[in-house]
């Protein structure tokens, strides 16, 4: 896919998008879909994921070295559907402030990994080493990875300077909301798309992750639990959020990094 486009695929004639990689210049007043404006250090692992020095996605720290994001933030697709990194020099991160515009630390990306089974809204997730460590502080910290998979029915926050709502405005401050998980079956049952390493989170109506919020976190018992991944029928539509599942991805996440 293009930076400025959606990927569509059509599931049971439910349309699921992708989150795009790039978000167009917007104003710099209000909120994620139905969210509020997070405390400053509310969460030091939260880095914004910029693409030729706009924000683009969201990213979670997992060490001094590592940002876990979404695969489809990183890539493009070529004539053939092959899914081609995006050159490392194009992308930095900033850390540790709730500012989209400014403050934090702004520091290179080095290495692109994406995961090697990423396609058709599966495995995506993918993993940046930057080029200089970061320097740990009250607003820039780790987040540890699960210690057991996520159960259904808990109350799971997410958080991204995505749309305020369905094809609007990019809040300049960082957003936070809550989700409700539920179980592979249900997801199932709602979005014909039970897969084990999908992590579905619920809604109310108007709530929600949009675009400008994949690769963020979702965040269960101050472990990250999930990686923004789509939407389905528009942002805060009444069907779940998809979200890749970290527990499912652990395996892979400490084989590709220093966790």
């Amino acid at each position: 896919m293009t930076t400025v486009s959606l990927a569509i695929l059509l599931s049971s004639c439910l349309l699921l998008l992708v989150l795009p990689v790039q978000s167009a210049p917007s104003s710099l007043n209000g909120r994620v879909v139905g969210g509020e404006d997070a405390a400053k250090a509310q969460f030091p692992h939260q880095v914004s994921l910029r693409n030729a020095g706009s924000h683009s996605c969201g990213g979670s720290i997992l060490s001094k070295n590592y940002i876990l994001t979404a695969a489809h933030c990183v890539t493009n697709e070529d004539s053939n559907g092959n899914h081609i990194a995006i050159a490392a020099e194009r992308l930095t991160i900033r850390a540790g402030s709730n500012d989209r515009f400014s403050g934090g630390l702004l520091i290179q990306v080095a290495k692109v990994i994406v995961h090697e089974g990423y396609g058709n809204f599966l495995n995506d997730v993918a993993l940046l080493l930057l080029e200089t460590p970061l320097i740990l502080s009250s607003s820039i910290q780790p987040i540890a990875l699960p210690s057991s998979d996520t159960p259904a029915d808990v109350d799971v926050v997410i958080s991204g300077w995505g749309r305020i709502k369905h094809q609007g405005d990019l809040p300049r401050y960082l957003q936070y909301n809550t989700l409700k998980s539920i179980s592979t079956e249900q997801c199932e049952e709602l979005i014909d798309f039970g897969f084990e390493g999908e992590l579905c989170l619920l809604h109310m109506v108007d709530n929600g992750a949009c675009n400008g919020d994949s690769g963020g976190p979702a965040v269960y018992n101050d472990q990250l639990v999930g990686v923004a991944g789509f939407v389905v029928g528009g942002c805060g539509s009444t069907y779940p959020d998809g979200y890749a599942r970290v527990f499912y991805f652990k395996d892979w996440i400490k084989q590709h990094s220093d966790v």
